[in-house]
């Protein structure tokens, strides 16, 4: 099966999305198209690569995702082709695809002149040809040479050591919820049995399994699917109720129980 995901800041509520699904299916109509999301925040690369990375893994090896964010930004550097985790990813050079993993992706191909146009809309002219021609079997090394060093973008590191976890919210969600990059792989290393998470105003002191663990209004906190740490308020906007938004940080203090 042809399988392309299609992520964007185009939004649902103009002619950019249908018509740049209209240019991959003129080249293949086999092709099954899938919607990661258009409603990325405007020009927002972190928020691209955060619900690209939680959710790429998920499709079949194999899949070509074509990525449409700030493609006529004088940040972006050209256009490429990457393969990663056995996934090819078609976008622009303005750092978003450095995001998508802790190392850097086995193949990148920097697409040549040849197959590059002037053009007020890259996404359909440029990167939505190639990404359908891919994933109806061609290869990236077909529309380009290789590539050293793809622009990059340093998303926050969180920070350990025995007494204290320090991270830093990565995502406010649709909900009001907010994400960190703390892993529950790094807490659970160190955690003595007793420990105190500082967000805010607000301190915690357990964790919970699911969101609705504790009273409406009250805070949780516990490790989500992607095993990162998540806070929220129970039928609440956690980021206002708690006064924290992007890259706020998190604190996680541990006991010593000597």
């Amino acid at each position: 099966m042809a399988l392309v995901t299609f992520i964007s800041d185009f939004g649902n509520a103009d002619y950019y999305v249908p018509v740049v699904k209209a240019k991959m299916l003129s080249i293949n109509p086999q092709l099954s198209i899938v919607d990661i999301s258009h409603d990325i925040a405007l020009y927002d690369i972190a928020h691209a690569a955060f619900v690209l990375r939680a959710s790429y893994n998920e499709f079949p090896k194999g899949t070509v995702h074509l990525v449409a964010l700030n493609t006529t930004s004088s940040i972006t550097d050209g256009y490429i082709g990457i393969k990663l985790n056995e996934h090819i990813f078609i976008g622009p050079n303005n750092g978003v695809l450095s995001m998508l993993a802790d190392q850097d992706p086995g193949i990148v191909v920097k697409f040549s002149d040849i197959h590059i146009k002037n053009s007020s809309f890259p996404a359909k002219d440029i990167l939505a040809p190639i990404a359908a021609k891919v994933a109806s079997g061609a290869a990236i090394h077909d529309f380009g040479g290789p590539l050293q060093n793809i622009k990059k973008m340093m998303s926050r590191q969180f920070k350990a050591s025995k007494k204290q976890i320090v991270g830093y919210v990565v995502r406010v969600d649709h909900y009001g919820n907010l994400i960190t990059n703390i892993p529950q792989e790094v807490f659970n290393k160190l955690n003595p049995g007793n420990f105190q998470i500082a967000i805010g105003r607000e301190t915690l002191e357990s964790l919970q399994k699911n969101y609705d663990e504790v009273e409406p209004g009250d805070c949780w906190a516990f490790f989500n699917s992607l095993g990162l740490l998540e806070i929220g308020i129970n039928h609440g906007h956690g980021a206002d109720l708690l006064g924290l938004k992007y890259d706020s940080p998190v604190f996680i203090n541990f006991e010593s129980q000597d």
